[in-house]
């Protein structure tokens, strides 16, 4: 691990008078910017810890909306009584992830900046990696591809996006506050990263000056109905192969909502629209279920080693409705 300094500002201010520093990046709980410190993937000459800041790490729940400080732990979201009730499709996400030792650690709002798990990316200069360095090339597009995107890759990257978070939040369309140094802006969490294209090395849209405060989610008959379905290599401690978020509102078992984002399988958190409308004035019943399935995997397209995963996720989009429609207080 390289030499860095490092400050802990107290104020938002106080970390856009530091950041100016070449090369700063922000810390949070550390979980994933120390591993890649140590990889030597992350190399900033700066760190800024944000964990001294007031009032970040609260969860805050109103009658139509629940607001999650930056600073709040995954495992303190997961087992709030209010996104237990009112979305466990976010409380499920959450506890699917990691070990508990991390989810004590980890900060929502690094959750949603976590990097790949691609182990091209992961294992050192000898594969070549237009994510660690641009222009080199991408090791993974003839290579093992089994853990890799179905959708949104490019000929520069096809590195899944790794998280669950991001994917919950997308379903039930969540929003980011955040702040930098020329004030405050809102993004919808279903934009914040980018497709790869041409300059994979970019994820997401942020300026390198701006910091998530907040994470807003709108909750109501949708977040209710809700679940968050994780296929894996084992039970825990992995990441995802496919992921389905879903949410639902119904009427006499008759579909009048419907909210589906994948997860595992693409280069961003992925919403499936057109699964959302072909469920749309239906009865949910499994043969339904099974064609929205159908519907979110008709536009894959698989490499080598991971076409396996589009039977998987049509049958785990399909489950997850199944899941949803049981916790629907008018089914």
């Amino acid at each position: 691990m390289r030499p860095f300094t490092y400050a802990r500002p107290t104020s938002i201010d106080g970390i856009h008078a530091v950041q100016s520093a070449t090369g700063a990046r922000i810390l949070a709980g550390g979980t994933t910017l120390y591993d890649l410190m140590k990889l030597g993937i992350e190399t900033p000459g700066h760190l800024v810890d944000v964990t001294s800041i007031a009032g970040l790490d609260e969860i805050r729940s109103h009658q139509d909306e629940l607001i999650f400080g930056a600073l709040v732990t995954m495992s303190d979201a997961s087992a709030h009584p209010a996104v237990l009730q009112r979305a466990p499709v976010l409380a499920e996400s959450l506890s699917k992830a990691a070990s508990q030792q991390l989810r004590n650690m980890a900060t929502l709002a690094g959750n949603l900046l976590q990097r790949t798990r691609c182990a091209y990316f992961r294992n050192g200069p000898e594969y070549p990696c237009n994510k660690r360095m641009p222009g080199s090339g991408c090791a993974a597009l003839d290579g093992l591809d089994r853990g890799h995107a179905l959708f949104g890759g490019s000929r520069s990257c096809i590195a899944v996006y790794p998280g669950d978070w991001a994917v919950a939040l997308a379903a039930l369309d969540a929003t980011v506050d955040v702040h930098g140094s020329r004030g405050m802006r809102t993004l919808e969490v279903a934009n914040l990263h980018r497709l790869p294209g041409d300059t994979p090395h970019l994820e997401t849209v942020l300026e390198p000056d701006e910091m998530i405060l907040n994470i807003r989610v709108p909750v109501g008959r949708l977040g209710q109905a809700s679940t968050y379905h994780k296929i894996r290599d084992r039970e825990s401690y992995a990441f995802a192969l496919v992921s389905a978020a879903v949410a639902l509102e119904l009427d006499d078992g008759m579909v009048r909502q419907a909210r589906i984002a994948l997860g595992g399988v693409a280069t961003r958190p992925w919403r499936v629209p057109a699964a959302e409308a072909a469920l749309a004035g239906q009865r949910l019943d499994r043969a339904a279920a099974l064609e929205a399935g159908r519907v979110a995997f008709a536009d894959a397209r698989p490499g080598l080693h991971n076409g396996f995963k589009v039977a998987l996720g049509t049958a785990a989009v399909a489950d997850a409705l199944m899941i949803a429609a049981e916790r629907s207080p008018s089914r």
